[in-house]
């Protein structure tokens, strides 16, 4: 299907929008004498809302200029889960209750299209042009075009606040550019994968299919909208109820189900359901076709693509339905495929030219199916490879996914001059992988546990540990630590259980469900005990600690982080004693003892250091540094912040540097040297809004108006005292 717009003189189209059923917003920009049109009330027609009244209230609320919302949220859910109408109905009400004077302004990604996605730049162009910027006077950069952005919305807020609507997101790099700065406006973007991480503060709202009654309500209102008169959901409730749970709950399906009976008003529910019970065909019968030849189903169009196939790309489609993540490798499709990389590209590049994947970005080297077309493509696996083929290909994934991650991992946890495996040349290449693969590979996790290959399942999600926690993708790590724990006790290794219990603690505690993590690290213990594991009985004791201090309750944390120590001691394992004595300094510090935790963080420092771990070295450096201050050694305070804070930028690390600068800062403030503290704070406050650390940011601003402040004040006082003893 084609779109064409005409613009007369030196007009132009541009596309802004365009929802599930394929309807377009075009708005046309021309050359006009006065300020260019703009596009501040352009959402799309929201489809009916039925069992949404729980989401509608909780997005609301975080929309509500009244209360303290985020300034970004997503909602998240699988394709077809009605996550556009839900926006777009909510902003509409939030419009309506008058929350947006500034304007609402809506763009479609399309993140998940297979001709590829729209950039964060092009989105942003998009909206200033909504905003009533024209081409002309368009900035060539994208920083400039950001500075832009920000300052019309800014200019916007005199008016009031403005609602920015980015539909289909599949990254956070398309919806960083579009961020309002401005206190006030919002941000409400939908997608289908839970986007947060670094640099991306977004409330996440997930949204799941409809449960039965719902999902039955949903199809019974779109028949009684179009007739009032359809008695058929009040005559068979039951077979309605069937139809619902046949299409899952999900609101695309159910649309399709209801535009069946609709177009065919004599159609008895049941036979609707009787069509439906199949699971092998339900796929081709959740298919809507209006008189016009319109269509909602895809089944036909992808068989005639299957069908002009070739029969190397056309197995290798059928192949690409066992990954489980968003999106594929050409490496990890030729894993699949046994074939040599050079054939396996040439059929990716065959599958995109048919329409049935697209490489996103081009030239990545990853390809990404539609959802529709993977379950498609599982019909076919199924009817074509089932048996030895099937089972073969994904233990090779599987394997393959195993292997490479724990050659990654190796680079994550490995010392300064420890040998690791040559498949990566460095740390960064590992974590560039990790990067990229990660979700493919915790959806591996639970897909081997059901494919029966449950050691493979355990030795990933170990894997994943290390990498999950340093990018912060915490909800991540519990998901993949409950169902390396679930397959662990299947197999009755307690082993394995408990080193998943010991990190499934540590993953509760970075969401903050502290007395669950408690339980966990306790439960973890017990067993090592049990199995006479002294060494790993002293990793969850430190563990231990780190959570108790979160409680305080620090008394039972240094007993835990002391225990630890000795265990280490008791081993010869400097490194981990290492850790736990920085970490047995911080709990000291809780509860006054300051020498004490001067102690452990030099021990620390000199066991890093003795190690060439520059990284511990700089953490125990910054809480020496803190303990110093505290007891008011000044001089020696600051020496230890320096320190650590040339080690960050040694190692590029960027959170450590700001880190390590705001408590310069506050160091250099009780010296009273407020220029070279406000310098530190500046900087620092630099680093976190670089970052996206909104929290980090305003402690720190907060320390630069302080220390701005006792300038003003300390220069002030002379003049004052000359004044008044005149």
């Amino acid at each position: 299907m084609s779109q064409r717009a005409t613009a007369s003189g030196h007009g132009q189209t541009n596309q802004v929008g365009r929802d599930q059923y394929n309807n377009i917003t075009t708005t046309v920009l021309g050359p006009g004498a006065g300020p260019a049109p703009r596009a501040d009330a352009g959402l799309p027609l929201a489809a009916d809302l039925v069992g949404r009244e729980r989401h509608t209230s909780e997005l609301l609320g975080v929309l509500d200029p009244g209360g303290a919302g985020p300034g970004v949220v997503v909602v998240t859910g699988l394709a077809g889960v009605g996550k556009t109408a839900l926006a777009l109905d909510t902003a509409q009400r939030a419009r309506a209750c008058g929350w947006f004077p500034g304007g609402v302004l809506f763009v479609h990604l399309r993140g998940y299209d297979p001709a590829g996605p729209v950039t964060g730049g092009q989105a942003l162009e998009t909206l200033l042009r909504a905003l009533g910027v024209r081409d002309e006077d368009l900035p060539p950069t994208l920083a400039e075009q950001e500075s832009l952005y920000r300052s019309e919305l800014a200019r916007r807020a005199q008016v009031g606040p403005v609602l920015v609507v980015a539909d289909d997101a599949s990254a956070t790099a398309q919806l960083l550019p579009l961020m309002p700065a401005s206190p006030g406006h919002q941000l409400l973007a939908t997608s289908r994968d839970a986007l947060t991480g670094p640099g991306f503060p977004g409330r996440l709202i997930s949204l799941d299919q409809l449960d039965v009654e719902s999902a039955a309500g949903l199809i019974a209102h779109t028949l009684t909208q179009v007739r009032s008169d359809d008695s058929r959901p009040r005559q068979e409730p039951a077979a309605l109820r069937e139809v619902a749970a046949q299409c899952g709950g999900l609101p695309l399906a159910l649309t399709i189900a209801a535009a069946q009976l609709t177009l065919d008003p004599g159609l008895p529910i049941a036979d609707l359901a009787a069509s439906l019970a199949d699971t092998r065909t339900r796929l081709r019968a959740l298919r809507y076709e209006d008189r016009d030849g319109r269509s909602l189903g895809v089944q036909a169009a992808f068989e005639l693509s299957y069908q002009r196939l070739e029969e190397r790309p056309a197995g290798l489609l059928r192949l690409l339905s066992l990954n489980a993540g968003p999106d594929i490798s050409t490496t990890a499709a030729a894993v699949l495929t046994d074939e040599p990389l050079p054939a396996t590209r040439q059929g990716l590049a065959a599958l995109a030219r048919a329409g049935l994947i697209g490489e996103q970005p081009i030239g990545s080297n990853r390809w990404r199916m539609h959802d529709l077309t993977r379950l498609y493509a599982d019909e076919l696996c199924h009817r074509h490879d089932d048996g030895p083929p099937r089972q073969q290909a994904l233990e090779r994934l599987l394997e393959y996914y195993r292997a490479t991650a724990d050659a990654a991992d190796d680079h994550l946890r490995a010392l300064p001059r420890q040998p690791v495996p040559d498949l990566f040349p460095n740390r960064t290449a590992a974590l560039a992988w990790f990067d990229t693969e990660h979700p493919n590979l915790t959806a591996a996790v639970p897909l081997a546990a059901t494919a029966d290959q449950n050691d493979l399942a355990l030795s990933l999600a170990e894997s994943l540990v290390v990498y999950l926690r340093e990018r912060r993708f915490f909800l991540e790590a519990v998901t993949t630590a409950e169902q390396a724990l679930t397959t662990a006790r299947e197999l009755g290794d307690r082993h394995s259980e408990a080193i998943a219990l010991d990190n499934l603690g540590t993953a509760l505690d970075q969401v903050r469900r502290f007395e669950e993590a408690i339980t966990a690290h306790n439960q973890a213990i017990d067993i090592c005990r049990e199995l006479g594991d002294r060494h790993s009985e002293g990793q969850t004791l430190n563990n231990l600690g780190l959570v108790l201090r979160q409680v305080r309750r620090f008394d039972e944390a240094i007993t835990a982080h002391t225990q630890a120590t000795d265990i280490c001691r008791e081993f010869g394992d400097r490194h981990s004693e290492g850790i736990a004595l920085n970490n047995l300094g911080i709990a000291l510090q809780q509860v006054g003892r300051f020498g004490d935790a001067i102690t452990a963080h030099n021990q620390a420092t000199d066991i890093h250091r003795e190690l060439g771990d520059r990284h511990r070295e700089g953490l125990a450096l910054n809480n020496l540094g803190t303990a110093l201050r505290k007891v008011r050694r000044f001089d020696e305070a600051i020496t230890a912040h320096k320190q650590d804070l040339a080690i960050c930028r040694e190692l590029g690390d960027r959170h450590g540097e700001g880190i390590a600068l705001n408590n310069l800062g506050l160091a250099l403030q009780q010296m009273r040297r407020f220029d070279d503290a406000i310098t530190a704070h500046t900087q620092a406050a630099d680093i976190y809004r670089e970052l996206g650390d909104r929290h980090g940011e305003g402690q720190t601003l907060n320390n630069l108006g302080h220390a701005q402040s006792e300038m003003r004040r300390s220069r002030g006082l002379p003049a004052l005292w000359r004044r008044i003893t005149r």
